[in-house]
């Protein structure tokens, strides 16, 4: 089983792969993060952990969030930095957040939590936020009910055995919450993209189990992947259903 930290460190080889293909978020996302938190994100102090290319902290923007990349690697922080202009971009990880103190109103994972070690990056989080703040994670996931989506995970679960770093129980971060005074909800949404047959295979070499890979190892995986989806989807153009589960956790001293 490779080191997870050699499988975060294989995102920079990918980021533009990770940055065209990758899928966005809704609007309603966000409009469930106000609904949870109890507040706006126009105006709120945002730090985004494990912002990657940048995909939710441009939406955060979007949003009005005077919002802070936080991103580790160097190809990905890059990317960020082409992809995002005029959004700061800070070195570091959810378990150093490099903040003082009640400095943020909103942490946010977008796809990222499960990159850290939450024994670190809880307390971190609880540090860095004001009174009332709020610790927000979410996970973006092809819905496995159906067939085609729960077909390709059975078979790259059977070929990357050894190397696959999966999203495990996204809300497993509820136990992680528990010894703090938090208020807590979740939420799930649905939602579908449609994109080729190319785009989904371009998605999977951002994959970090696949970026991991040389590419002689690649290259029959994807070949796979790629005569499923079309025997699936002769036009070319695949329906992508999505879950995507999130968690709020508000911090004492906000209004009830």
């Amino acid at each position: 089983m490779k080191d997870y930290r050699e499988l975060a460190g294989s995102f920079g080889g990918v980021a533009a792969e990770y940055d065209r293909a990758r899928p966005s978020y809704p609007d309603e996302l966000f409009d469930e993060l106000e609904r949870l938190a109890g507040r706006t994100l126009k105006g709120a102090r945002v730090l985004d952990v494990g912002a990657g290319t940048g995909i939710a902290t441009r939406l955060l923007a979007a949003r009005g969030a005077d919002v802070v990349a936080v991103e580790p690697t160097p190809g990905m922080g890059a990317q960020f930095l082409a992809s995002s202009p005029g959004l700061p971009l800070v070195r570091g990880t959810g378990d150093e957040l490099p903040f003082h103190d009640r400095s943020a109103d909103f942490v946010t994972y977008a796809q990222a939590f499960h990159w850290t070690r939450p024994e670190r990056s809880v307390p971190e989080a609880m540090r860095v936020l004001r009174p009332g703040g709020a610790l927000a994670t979410w996970w973006n996931v092809k819905d496995s009910s159906v067939g085609w989506v729960r077909a390709m995970g059975e078979r790259l679960a059977a070929a990357l055995a050894d190397g696959c770093h999966g999203y495990g129980a996204v809300n497993e971060i509820t136990g992680h919450l528990a010894p703090y005074d938090l208020r807590t909800g979740t939420a799930v949404l649905r939602w579908e993209r449609r994109v080729t047959v190319d785009h989904v295979i371009t998605d999977l070499t951002s994959r970090s189990y696949f970026a991991a890979l040389t590419p002689e190892e690649r290259a029959p995986l994807l070949a796979v992947e790629r005569e499923a989806l079309l025997a699936e989807f002769p036009d070319g153009w695949v329906i992508e259903p999505y879950v995507l589960d999130l968690t709020v956790a508000i911090t004492p001293g906000g209004a009830a």
